[in-house]
């Protein structure tokens, strides 16, 4: 069965270390004015397939956090570099506006087992908007930094790709990634009611409960990727689940139920990766 844990607000969580405070203390900061001017800035782009997430620390405290549909990216791959890179600047000039210092440092990731010349890619767009150092992190990578597992597998669900990694002891043991995510789910429903794939997302996130059932095939294909990524690990590793794909409730249930594992779901699940690609910069 799936596992949802419960948030902890306050600050004062969020400086002893607690992810789920974390989670709550960015997704307080969606769509609000920055709460301060960070002293040590620590910024994380998120490029993403559907949108670009762009998170600003103050050390470990969000202080800023926006998106803007982006659409320049296809399977984790930057396929519009130009509309990318615009997408990127928007959002840095935009921080850079609203908390009134000037940023030059950042951090982003790239899915597993891309090409090294696609994943750098994603940090030439990061330079091309205006940042000067630029650090790179694997996406799964990132979503521990932010959840913080110790044993177990994390499985970084995004629009273009499912990405795999197993910890034991805090230590990355495998990493893997395979093609099917939020976009293939949506072509799914699009199929299913004769819509265009933006009507689909809408539909899925209007209406959760009449689109699980057209979805539930949709996560076996990815419960079976999933399946054959964690393969010779041990069945007992809880999976936690990052990305906004799966952020459909009862999503976890279906992959728990299909899979035979314990799956943990996580409250502000779109915001795992990039908190965690914020803490991967320099």
């Amino acid at each position: 069965m799936a596992q949802r844990l419960r948030q902890r607000r306050g600050l004062s969580a969020v400086a002893g270390g607690d992810p789920q405070a974390l989670l709550a203390a960015a997704a307080d900061r969606v769509g609000k004015p920055p709460n301060g001017t960070p002293a040590r800035p620590r910024v994380g782009v998120d490029l993403g397939t559907a949108s670009c997430v762009l998170v600003v620390l103050d050390d470990e405290r969000p202080v800023w956090v926006e998106s803007a549909g982006s659409g320049a990216l296809q399977d984790g791959v930057v396929v519009d570099f130009a509309r990318a890179a615009a997408t990127v600047r928007e959002l840095r000039e935009r921080a850079v506006d609203a908390l009134g210092i000037e940023l030059t440092s950042a951090a982003t990731a790239y899915p597993p087992c891309i090409p090294a010349a696609d994943a750098r890619a994603c940090t030439y767009v990061c330079e091309t908007a205006g940042f000067r150092d630029v650090a790179l992190v694997d996406e799964v990578t990132a979503a521990q930094r932010t959840l913080e597992i110790t044993d177990g597998v994390v499985i970084d669900v995004g629009g273009g790709s499912t990405g795999v990694g197993v910890f034991r002891d805090g230590r990355l043991e495998r990493l893997d990634d395979r093609p099917g995510g939020g976009h293939h789910l949506d072509l799914v429903v699009a199929g299913a009611l004769g819509v265009d794939v933006s009507e689909a997302e809408q539909f899925k996130r209007e209406r959760p409960g009449e689109a699980l059932p057209i979805l539930t095939p949709g996560l076996h294909r990815i419960a079976e990727s999933i399946r054959a990524m964690t393969r010779g690990t041990d069945a007992d590793l809880p999976l936690h689940l990052a990305g906004g794909a799966l952020m459909l409730p009862r999503a976890g249930d279906v992959l728990a139920q299909y899979l035979q594992r314990t799956v943990v779901t996580h409250p502000h699940a779109l915001l795992i990766t990039p908190l965690g690609i914020a803490r991967s910069a320099p």
